[in-house]
């Protein structure tokens, strides 16, 4: 066996009072791809910084080809030998993808500012090695996003470097450009160097590395071959929840016209695309769920419906179209999202911020809404005079779910509701969510990584992985049949 290229040893970084890395341990010998793979929050990209030097640890040791380079500064440790892909692309935008190329080969002295004759002629083998040798001439402006990525990749290898970060390669790629970008990767194992891979894309990710290292809140997780990773029982439990169960209730006239109707929705964020002809409906009072791990497309989806994003394709609601109508006049029309990030007044108390979310209904009405909203949230009742902010990230998502009860929605569109919560949270909101599908008129379009907590729930289920929908079913079928290829 040879040495490892990279050797990480015990990394800690605090942020204030929160540890995002604890413990941190792991190699990559020459040739070796090491996947480093978690939910959001888990620290991936905390490591990934902690080794480039973009933060410094508060402990623990990185060293490449057996020199410790914790503490020094990115530059330095980049002309050692660890070569970075960004995710986001920041391209110069007057220089053409050549230009930038070289540039990443100039030499970075100040003693030594006159580029070698040989420069322009590596750029070229560069470019062509990556893809890019058909647009080498054209401006960032102007490329396909697949291309600014290809970019990213031939300036971090332009020194060639014996360590290479990559960061989120497959975000924002159709199919087949994870394919060309998955062959791209697996060139830096032929020619001997070392491959630490995050991304959330976690079967591209498994079909590509030579190991696994699962993070989760900032600690080891599991770490093993892709195939005993996915099938460790605390990894699973991450991701899925626990096992997998749907319960029973009479189902919705499948007759029925949809209240909400998605077709063929696409979204862009510039040039990396988000959603991919994506359809899906649901009718009055129905539960559906759709499940996908972090970066599916599942918020983007959400911010689509609500108004937030432009998207392409169609969207009808009780039989009309929602192009070219503004997100507060969706709201008005019973359309409310309850968006992962809570949005919640923390200056405000518990009892104001529900206020302002019933201003529109009539005294009598409110107050009605608020003896409802504190039985099915106990907690909030006891809390009513403290701040938002101040509360746990338990009361904290039941404050936001109750905003949006407030305005009496006829669709209620539920984002990530679990994220980061704790078990007994969970059971509360479970209990919660259920009596809201047994007792009331809602509808509700549930977004969650969580399959254990979408599936008791959902009278549909819809599978959205990497901007598109793969499986759509009853809840009953899901174990068998996207169950067991969900990671």
């Amino acid at each position: 066996m040879s040495a490892p290229r990279l050797q990480v040893r015990g990394l800690v970084r605090r942020f204030g009072g929160l540890v995002a890395v604890n413990n941190v341990s792991f190699d990559i010998r020459p040739g070796e791809i090491l996947g480093l793979i978690g939910p959001n929050g888990s620290g991936k990209s905390t490591v990934m910084k902690l080794v480039m030097g973009i933060v410094r640890p508060h402990a623990g040791t990185v060293a490449v080809d057996g020199v410790e380079m914790q503490g020094w500064p990115s530059h330095r440790i980049a002309r050692a030998g660890v070569g970075l892909v960004f995710q986001h692309s920041r391209p110069l935008p007057r220089q053409t993808v050549l230009e930038h190329i070289k540039l990443a080969l100039l030499p970075d002295r100040l003693l030594h500012l006159i580029a070698d004759p040989s420069v322009d002629s590596k750029a070229r083998a560069i470019a062509e090695r990556v893809g890019l040798g058909p647009v080498l001439d054209r401006r960032p402006g102007t490329l396909a996003f697949a291309d600014l990525r290809r970019m990213e990749v031939a300036k971090a290898v332009a020194r060639d470097p014996g360590v290479v970060l990559v960061d989120e390669p497959f975000a924002g790629l159709t199919s087949g450009e994870v394919a060309d970008f998955s062959r791209l990767i697996d060139d830096f194992r032929r020619e001997g160097r070392a491959v630490l891979l995050v991304d959330h894309n976690v079967k591209s990710v498994a079909a590509l590395v030579d190991r696994v290292y699962a993070m989760y809140l900032g600690e080891r997780l599991a770490e093993g071959t892709a195939d005993e990773v996915m099938r460790d029982e605390q990894v699973r439990r991450v991701y899925l929840g626990g096992s997998l169960e749907a319960a029973a209730r009479a189902p919705v006239e499948a007759t029925a016209a949809p209240l909400l109707r998605v077709d063929g929705v696409g979204v862009h964020y510039g040039k990396a695309q988000a959603l991919q002809n994506v359809s899906l409906e649901i009718r009055e009072r129905e539960f559906v769920s759709v499940v996908g791990l972090n970066g599916a497309g599942k918020t983007t989806l959400f911010n689509a419906i609500s108004g937030l994003v432009p998207y392409s394709g169609t969207i009808t609601y009780d039989g009309e179209p929602l192009a070219g109508r503004s997100a507060a006049a969706i709201v008005r029309h019973g359309i409310v999202q309850c968006p992962e990030t809570r949005e919640l007044f923390g200056d405000l108390t518990v009892a104001e911020n529900l206020e302002i979310a019933g201003l529109h209904l009539a005294k009598a009405d409110r107050q009605a809404q608020f003896d409802w909203l504190f039985d099915l949230f106990p907690i909030l009742q006891s809390r009513r005079g403290q701040n938002a902010g101040t509360l746990s990230g338990g009361e904290q998502q039941m404050l936001a779910i109750a905003r949006c009860l407030m305005t009496r929605p006829r669709l209620l569109l539920l984002d990530e509701p679990t994220l980061g919560l704790a078990p007994v949270i969970l059971e509360l909101l479970s209990r919660a969510l259920e009596r809201l599908r047994q007792t009331t008129q809602l509808t509700v379009l549930l977004a969650e990584q969580n399959v254990t907590f979408a599936l008791p729930h959902a009278d549909r289920v819809y599978v959205l992985e990497h901007a598109r929908i793969v499986w759509q079913g009853d809840p009953a079928r899901f174990a068998d049949e996207a169950g067991k290829d969900y990671l």
